[in-house]
C-alpha cells in the first residue's frame, strides 16, 4: 500500500471532541427500540441473522459472531458519500465517512449473530452505525451473493435525503478531503488504510479504494514536501 502507517501519523492532530452538534436531531433510547423491533419484525425466528460489513465493521466489529464469510453485495457500492463534522472531521474541517450507495456491487465480510440477545446486539449496532434524525446511513435487509448462495442481511445503506449527503464525488475531490480531515477519533486517512489494509487481508481488493489511497499517499507526501521547504 501506499498509503502507510507513517503518511497516516502525518495527519494526525490532537484533538478535543467537540460534543454532538446542537443543531441536529438525536436518536433516544425509544427510537433505537422502534428501529430494532421493526428490523427484526423482517427476520425470520430461528434462521441465522447475518450482517454485512464493508468498511470499519470489518476492522472493528461491534457485536460478537459466530461465523464469517465473504458475500456481495450487488446493485450497492460502497462510497465516501457523507460528511462528518465529528468523529473523524471537525465543523471547521469537515472530513468524508463511507456508506453502501445505489449502483455496482460491493465485496465484504458477511458475519453471523449469535441467536441470543439478538434484540440487544442489533440494538448495540444501531447505536453505534447512526445517531442523528434523519439516519446517514440507513439499516436495511440486503441479498448477498456468498459461496454458500444468496443470503439475507442486515447493511446500513446511504440515505440520499440527509443533508450530510454528498452525492457522487471525484476520486481527486475525495482524496483531498481524506488527506487532510482529522478529529477526535484520529484522521480520516487513517479510516481507510484501515479499511484498505483489512479488506486484503480477507482476500477482497477493491480497485477504487486502492486507486483512492495511492491518491491520498501521493498528497500528504506533497504536503510535508512543501511544508519541509518551508
Amino acid at each position: 500500500m501506499a498509503l502507510t502507517a507513517d503518511l497516516v501519523a502525518r495527519v494526525h492532530r490532537t484533538l478535543a471532541d467537540e460534543g454532538p452538534d446542537p443543531g441536529l436531531h438525536y436518536h433516544d433510547d425509544a427510537d433505537y427500540a422502534a428501529i430494532t423491533a421493526a428490523m427484526l419484525d423482517g427476520h425470520k425466528p430461528g434462521a441465522p441473522c447475518w450482517l454485512f460489513a464493508y468498511g470499519s465493521l470489518i476492522w472493528k466489529p461491534e457485536v460478537p459472531h459466530v461465523a464469517e464469510m465473504r458475500g456481495e453485495a450487488r446493485g450497492w457500492h460502497r462510497a465516501f458519500c457523507f460528511r462528518v463534522t465529528r468523529f473523524r472531521g471537525t465543523c471547521a474541517q469537515p472530513g468524508l465517512m463511507m456508506a453502501l450507495d445505489r449502483g455496482g456491487q460491493c465485496g465484504g465480510m458477511l458475519y453471523r449473530l449469535a441467536d441470543d440477545d439478538l434484540d440487544q446486539q442489533i440494538n448495540k449496532l444501531f447505536r453505534r452505525e447512526f445517531t442523528v434524525k434523519p439516519a446517514n446511513c440507513q439499516p436495511r435487509w440486503i441479498t448477498v451473493a456468498s459461496a454458500q448462495g444468496n443470503v439475507r442481511a442486515i447493511a446500513f445503506v446511504m440515505n440520499r435525503q440527509a443533508a450530510a449527503y454528498t452525492g457522487k464525488l471525484s476520486p481527486e475531490a475525495t482524496a483531498d478531503i481524506l488527506s487532510i480531515a482529522c478529529g477526535h477519533w484520529g484522521p480520516a486517512a487513517e479510516y481507510l488504510h484501515n479499511t484498505v489494509a483489512h479488506l486484503e487481508a480477507k482476500g477482497i481488493h477493491d480497485r477504487h479504494l486502492w486507486q483512492l489511497q495511492e491518491l491520498v499517499a501521493e498528497r500528504i507526501k506533497e504536503r510535508v514536501a512543501a511544508n519541509a521547504r518551508e
